[in-house]
């Protein structure tokens, strides 16, 4: 195997025997079967396009398939045979279509003509001819570019399988991901070529978010700024994780009068500012930090536990019976449950103890998304006119076990007091529980949502500098990121197409970036690595 799509990879270069992220070489092999076999779709599908054959059930299966590819999503080898046959069997319904609407049906790609074998252990065997390594681009900046974009692409699919879930798609997404799927599969594109279809991704990835946030807010409201116990409550209890909206609104609508108490881990902290979720009286609080730190969160959990979509990590002895995968996500011998039936879980947390006692603890703050931001606009205006807002940072991204993430934390305590920190996604957990104070009210640490709502930090900033009539470039707000997966990789792509400059990346780079593809995105972006919270906060602030 060779993976290295994710910041944690080994020795910074690429897991090779086994997945630091705990994937088996078997999987890693089917993932790249997969990836290759949705390439053959891809060539057909964007042919057909070209004569007006579209099929939207294909269009959301390559999302779902390309979800299934994320770090953390799918650990269970026996899921992706089915998936690997339905790419195929897309591929070939697509293709008749083509030929009777007059276009091109065959094609010298292999990758149109591939058969997966009748067994698993034959896919196996298969897909170890299609890993990252067996690219048949051999100039290292374009294969560079080449991962750079599929890794984006698996980003985009996971925002568009959560936005339509939730009723909401856009065509021109679908389109994109067939035409860079079948991009893949060729070795006559220029660096060129691919340096703009990288920067398009972030393009199509802009296009995602916004149809996300429409889809968030239209069915649930948009958030507003609420505080969340971090203490449980006396009573038996579920615990969820992931980041899928409309799984938690299955699972509180299951619950209602049953005397179970619902709790946010990771990712679904920011869920409790939507107005039509908090309206549910057993949604109580958040339990827990990050993904990475779930090995003991869960194994003190009393109640049952569930996993949305991806961070899921190998499950330990101790709550594997309480543990439960649905959607995209999974893990061998872990009990999955389907089309929105959470009666399993339901029943296991009616089994199990429960907290014994009301625990009081610290409470965070949440809801602070566009909307909410915005309409205080005016006195944000006011505050930083009047000097008494400096500067505002966006520290956000992803969390993750690597060292050196504690630069996060210090940071932001190091952020001056007349200075403002925006957040967003799991890598708030370094600092979502400090008590920065407030400038004349306005609290300075403000909790934008999950990864999945980093539109509304660009439309913060989209607003801003219409505001003070100045580009995002010149507004006083800096940038720094971490990464851990591909979602983040595909923010990354929107605000490099959105032109953003000095954006501040860690924990480390890429390991999929060749040296003279960070050469060019430093040269024309300014993008560069952290170093330590006082250098930076000297070379922003001065």
């Amino acid at each position: 195997m060779f993976c290295y799509q994710c910041e944690q990879t080994a020795k910074g270069e690429g897991c090779e025997k086994i997945g630091v992220c705990g994937k088996q070489p078997d999987v890693a092999a089917l993932q790249d079967l997969l990836v290759h076999a949705l390439q053959g779709l891809g060539i057909v599908a964007h042919e057909g396009r070209k004569v007006g054959v579209k099929r939207a059930d294909a269009d959301a299966f390559v999302c779902e398939a390309l979800f299934s590819t994320l770090t953390n999503v799918d650990f269970d080898p026996e899921r992706f045979k089915p998936l690997i046959e339905q790419a195929v069997k897309y591929r070939e319904e697509v293709r008749s279509e083509v030929k009777a609407a007059g276009g091109a049906a065959e094609f010298d790609a292999p990758e149109t003509n591939f058969e997966p074998a009748p067994s698993l252990d034959g896919m196996i065997r298969q897909g170890e001819e299609h890993g990252l390594l067996n690219d048949k681009e051999t100039d290292t900046d374009k294969r560079s570019l080449k991962h750079t974009l599929l890794f984006g692409l698996k980003g985009i699919s996971a925002y568009a399988d959560h936005a339509r879930i939730l009723g909401q798609t856009d065509d021109s997404i679908y389109a994109f991901l067939h035409e860079s799927m079948a991009a893949l599969a060729r070795t006559d594109l220029s660096l060129e070529d691919w340096l703009s279809l990288v920067l398009r991704c972030g393009e199509a990835n802009l296009k995602t978010m916004e149809i996300l946030d429409k889809a968030n807010t239209g069915a649930y409201g948009d958030p507003v700024p609420t505080e969340v116990p971090l203490g449980p409550k006396k009573g038996k209890a579920i615990l969820i994780s992931g980041h899928d909206l409309k799984d938690l609104e299955d699972l509180l609508k299951q619950t209602e009068g049953k005397g179970i108490n619902i709790y946010t881990h990771g990712e679904m902290l920011p869920t409790h500012g939507y107005p039509k979720l908090k309206a549910y009286p057993h949604f109580y609080g958040h339990y827990g930090t990050a993904w990475q730190n779930q090995h003991k969160e869960f194994s003190a959990f009393p109640g049952a536990i569930l996993m949305t979509t991806n961070c899921l990590m190998r499950p330990q002895e101790k709550y594997r019976d309480n543990l439960f995968t649905t959607g995209l996500v999974g893990w061998p011998e872990i009990k999955h449950v389907k089309n929105g039936d959470f009666g399993p879980v339901v029943e296991k947390a009616l089994e199990m103890p429960g907290f014994t006692e009301d625990v009081q603890d610290k409470t965070v703050m949440v809801g602070f998304g566009h909307n909410a931001v915005m309409s205080v606009a005016d006195k944000v205006i006011d505050l930083v006119k009047s000097k008494k807002i400096r500067h505002f940072f966006l520290v956000a991204g992803c969390d993750g076990a690597k060292p050196g993430r504690n630069y996060y934390t210090e940071f932001v305590e190091k952020v001056p007091k007349d200075c403002v920190v925006m957040t967003l996604a799991c890598g708030k957990f370094r600092f979502f529980d400090k008590d920065l104070g407030d400038i004349e009210g306005l609290p300075r640490l403000l909790d934008i949502g999950q990864c999945n709502d980093s539109y509304s930090a660009i439309q913060i900033a989209v607003a801003l500098s219409k505001a003070f009539g100045v580009g995002v470039n010149e507004l006083p707000l800096s940038m720094i990121l971490s990464w851990y997966e591909q979602k983040a990789v595909a923010i990354l792509l929107t605000l490099l197409y959105l032109g953003i400059q000095d954006i501040r990346l860690g924990p480390s780079l890429p390991a999929f970036t060749s040296p003279n593809v960070l050469q060019v995105l430093v040269d024309k972006f300014n993008i560069k690595p952290i170093t330590t919270p006082d250098e930076d906060l000297k070379a922003i602030l001065g």
